[in-house]
């Protein structure tokens, strides 16, 4: 991540966008560093990133609206240009961290390829990644032993498949972990049936408005009963918590592009409550929307 810099203009502040040192004529770019601390800035790039930390307990990952303290084992793939991402500090005190960044295009296997059934798995995690994607431990284990080999590999060809090989373990691992919510990071799609789609384009385009399961359900002629069984059938996930997370990311966003007061993104965002509006933030982004927003701040860097 410290190469070459250039800002771009995002609404009234700037982030960095990072010029990767990825040349055309190369599939990936790899990087194997040891430091004392991290103090590069928060930014953005273009090409898909796997970031792998090693001793870096206590270190705070930042990427979207997600905010984590990390562990001894890090490994996250991001990919997107408008997802945001910063590893800080914290309260990590070791002298030897190691970090391993692989980057890469996201036009790497070309539409074809990727498109053929043996790419499915990979196909489907690196559209995952469009939100962050944090590897379990067990998952990590299975590939460190080529990861730490990887950057010290002469031979670019085997290179090259150690990376297919680790893009495809990781993609069949079953308890990869999304980071950043859609809304944050406007990549709100849905594979899903279509009955499911018309409602979370609604639920998208109608936030900060009174959503209620009987509305939801009547949209797509279903009874409420049958409505909620259905959606959480789906995604995983019931109705009402998706409305709060939808509504969070977009006031995580609000605290990070403009200069409104906290009282003004509760209510536009849909909360009818200041105080729940807190509550609920701090519950689920593990900070208040005030100490977020300085965060966001203090990672930024204004030219």
């Amino acid at each position: 991540m410290d190469n070459c810099l250039s800002c771009r203009k995002k609404n009234m502040n700037k982030v960095f966008t990072e010029i990767t040192p990825l040349s055309d004529k190369d599939c990936f770019h790899i990087v194997e560093r040891y430091k004392t601390e991290f103090t590069y800035p928060l930014h953005q790039h273009k090409e898909f990133e796997l970031n792998f930390i090693e001793k870096g307990s206590g270190m705070r990952r930042i990427v979207g609206d997600s905010v984590e303290e990390i562990s001894d084992y890090e490994l996250v793939l991001i990919g997107g240009e408008n997802l945001e991402h910063v590893w800080e500090q914290g309260s990590c005190k070791s002298e030897a961290i190691r970090e391993i960044t692989i980057q890469f295009s996201g036009d790497l296997f070309g539409e074809e390829l990727i498109g053929r059934n043996q790419f499915s798995s990979i196909r489907r995690m690196l559209k995952r990644a469009e939100h962050g994607l944090s590897f379990p431990l067990h998952s990590i284990m299975k590939i460190y032993s080529v990861l730490d080999n990887i950057a010290r590999e002469n031979e670019r060809f085997i290179q090259f498949l150690q990376f297919l090989y680790i893009l495809y373990e990781l993609s069949v691992s079953d308890e990869s972990r999304v980071l950043a919510s859609g809304s944050f990071a406007h990549t709100e799609k849905s594979t899903e049936s279509r009955r499911v789609q018309k409602v979370k384009q609604y639920i998208n385009d109608n936030y900060a408005k009174p959503l209620t399961l009987t509305d939801m359900a009547a949209l797509v002629g279903m009874s409420p009963v049958a409505f909620s069984r259905f959606f959480r059938q789906r995604t995983g996930r019931t109705l009402s918590d998706y409305i709060v997370d939808i509504r969070l990311g977009y006031a995580a966003r609000a605290l990070v592009d403009s200069t409104k007061n906290i009282s003004e993104i509760c209510y536009e965002c849909g909360f009818n409550n200041l105080s729940n509006f807190n509550r609920t933030f701090k519950s689920k982004r593990g900070l208040t929307p005030r100490d977020f927003r300085a965060m966001y701040k203090k990672n930024k860097v204004i030219v």
